[in-house]
């Protein structure tokens, strides 16, 4: 399987100019293939290559062949992989939410080049790229394999990057326990179905700087040094909440999947959810899906099983004990009281619980079509209504026995 493993390097000046140089070509190419792409119908990758080749010959691009060739045809097939991705969205053809046109490249914007084996190598810990010279990245780890290619990054904070794509084998681990299902929140970020929880990282001093900065930089003259600093100062800010987020659930994700066989998630609308103004801040602020792509690639890697059960599951309408349906129940409500069995539950461990046992009703392939998750969602509801027929609606004389505590 792939993998990605990334280093931060700091560069000389000369070596910075190189690089400004670089990034500022692959832009260039970018932003033109792209304006001829919209002039007409897209022309697919070999006609823009010719019409690279042929620019380079003018008098007015006669300074792209002073950066390598690589990156810029690397630029020219990362188009052709946009445009693909944006064919098959409009067809239907590409799962998942829909997939925007490719959009031009901003010079403040984080920067890239892609260098494949012909252009880069490494010797003696040092890794020279054609027409840049040698870099020397901070190596925090051993690279397990040789790698395919390689991406320079800048991003907006003037942090430079080497992100090498390499080969990894599986492991093969024993876990401690047989399965585990996880219920997301915003203030709790996940609940465990063994009882365990994992409080959300706090980035609100960064996140009020943030609000501040951009305020000043509304103010500031467009196109003034000092804004430009301001920009810097905000993407910096930025830069730390990043960086708390993936320290955060890297290691939770790690953990998670070192001791469980089975990971069982559910399948959030993110997407619908942050239309909520109240909540799309601090939604936007959790990283859920990067937490969920973590678990899956982690559970590839280790050899476990990851499931994802369909939104539609009632899983916060159900008793994780007797299976009593008590129906919808409003976000404030935090603890509940089965009225079949009794058993008193915390609102996001009972969810958490019945994640875990629709285990066998999971999607197994979190990329099954709207269609399917409705079919599913109408068959469990219906079983469900015919296994609490009588005794499962609750009389408004019984609503006092559901707890209501501080919200989440």
């Amino acid at each position: 399987m792939k993998a990605r493993y990334q280093y931060r390097f700091y560069p000389t000046d000369q070596q910075q100019q190189s690089l400004a140089q670089l990034f500022g070509c692959v832009r260039v190419v970018w932003n033109d293939a792209l304006a001829f792409s919209k002039s007409g119908k897209y022309p697919g990758y070999n006609a823009l290559s010719k019409s690279l080749t042929l620019s380079k010959k003018t008098t007015e691009r006669e300074w792209l062949n002073s950066v390598s060739s690589v990156p810029l045809q690397q630029s020219l097939k990362q188009l052709d992989v946009a445009h693909k991705n944006y064919f098959d969205s409009l067809k239907g053809k590409r799962k998942g939410r829909k997939v925007g046109q490719p959009r031009f490249k901003k010079k403040t914007n984080n920067q890239s080049a892609t260098f494949t084996k012909a252009a880069f190598s490494i010797k003696k810990g040092e890794v020279v790229l054609a027409k840049i010279g040698n870099l020397r990245p901070i190596w925090s780890r051993k690279l397990p394999s040789t790698p395919s290619s390689v991406t320079v990054t800048k991003d907006a904070a003037n942090r430079y990057f080497l992100s090498f794509v390499v080969d990894i084998e599986p492991v093969q681990s024993d876990a401690k326990n047989q399965s585990i299902g996880i219920d997301l929140g915003i203030k709790t970020f996940a609940v465990m179905s063994d009882g365990s929880k994992a409080e959300s990282p706090n980035s609100s001093k960064h996140d009020r700087k943030i609000r501040k900065l951009q305020k000043k930089l509304a103010r500031q003259q467009k196109g003034s040094n000092r804004k430009n600093k301001t920009r810097i100062q905000i993407a910096k800010q930025h830069n730390r909440i990043v960086g708390i987020r993936k320290d955060f659930l890297h290691k939770l994700s790690t953990k998670i999947v070192n001791e469980n066989q089975t990971i069982v998630l559910e399948d959030l609308n993110v997407s619908g959810m942050v239309k909520n103004r109240k909540l799309a801040r601090a939604i936007s602020l959790q990283g859920w899906r990067e937490f969920r792509d973590l678990c899956e690639a982690k559970s590839e890697k280790f050899g476990r099983e990851f499931h994802i059960i369909n939104r539609w599951e009632p899983t916060s309408q159900i008793c994780s004990a007797c299976g009593f349906k008590w129906g919808k129940l409003d976000l404030k409500v935090r603890s509940v009281r089965c009225l079949n069995c009794g058993t008193e539950h915390d609102r996001d461990e009972n969810a958490a619980k019945n994640i875990e046992s629709s285990q066998p009703r999971a999607l197994g392939d979190s990329k099954r079509t709207q269609r399917q998750s409705k079919t599913t969602r109408g068959a469990d509801f219906e079983v469900s209504s015919k296994l609490n027929a009588a005794p499962s609606v609750a009389s408004v004389s019984e609503a006092s026995r559901i707890t209501v505590a501080s919200a989440r």
